[in-house]
């Protein structure tokens, strides 16, 4: 990363995983648990990493982990709470249902936001389009994401097209699917 800026790594494991039927940060993934394996991934891209959960359920996995400063209020509430902890100048932010990131994927990402002078927020962009939880924040954005949240705008894909974010693709389209219900996990699950 270029000398003279900071990124922070957050990992978002505070949704009900509602058609997954049982939390899907838990589901078991190579050895560990699918929000460890995206956590580490992380931590590789950014140097550091903080789950944006229930801390009874992911305290116990060897991370900091902290409630959503907004919960109720969808992914839109842990980038909030990311961008609010005010820990560095860039906030590498991804959900932990994406089994196949890699963190050389998030070390481009990271590399491209601070190379994006002006830029609030950098998002992989794969052939669905772009993935706004896979995605760099700057923190002047903090206000942006505040007055989405507060005006009911909680789309994610609304909230990066609001701030003017910037794409940057992904050359595998795999790295950017993620798992939402158990026909999803049966092709990842290994």
């Amino acid at each position: 990363m270029d000398a003279g800026h900071s990124v922070s790594g957050y990992v978002l494991a505070g949704g009900a995983s509602r058609r997954m039927g049982t939390p899907k940060a838990l589901l078991p993934f190579r050895g560990r648990t699918l929000v460890e394996h995206v956590a580490r991934e992380v931590e590789k891209a950014a140097g550091t990493v903080t789950l944006i959960g229930r801390p009874e359920l992911y305290g116990g996995l060897g991370f900091n982990a902290i409630p959503d400063e907004r919960p109720g209020h969808g992914p839109l509430g842990g980038v909030l709470t990311a961008l609010a902890l005010r820990k560095a100048e860039w906030s590498l932010v991804v959900a932990c249902d994406l089994p196949r990131i890699t963190a050389g994927f998030l070390g481009e990402l990271v590399e491209a936001a601070v190379r994006s002078p002006g830029a609030k927020c950098v998002v992989a962009k794969g052939e669905r389009g772009v993935e706004p939880l896979c995605a760099v924040w700057h923190a002047r954005a903090i206000q942006d994401v505040r007055c989405a949240l507060e005006s009911g705008r909680l789309k994610m894909k609304e909230v990066v097209e609001l701030v003017g974010a910037r794409t940057w693709p992904v050359a595998d389209p795999l790295i950017l699917s993620n798992v939402n219900a158990p026909e999803d996990w049966a092709t990842v699950h290994e």
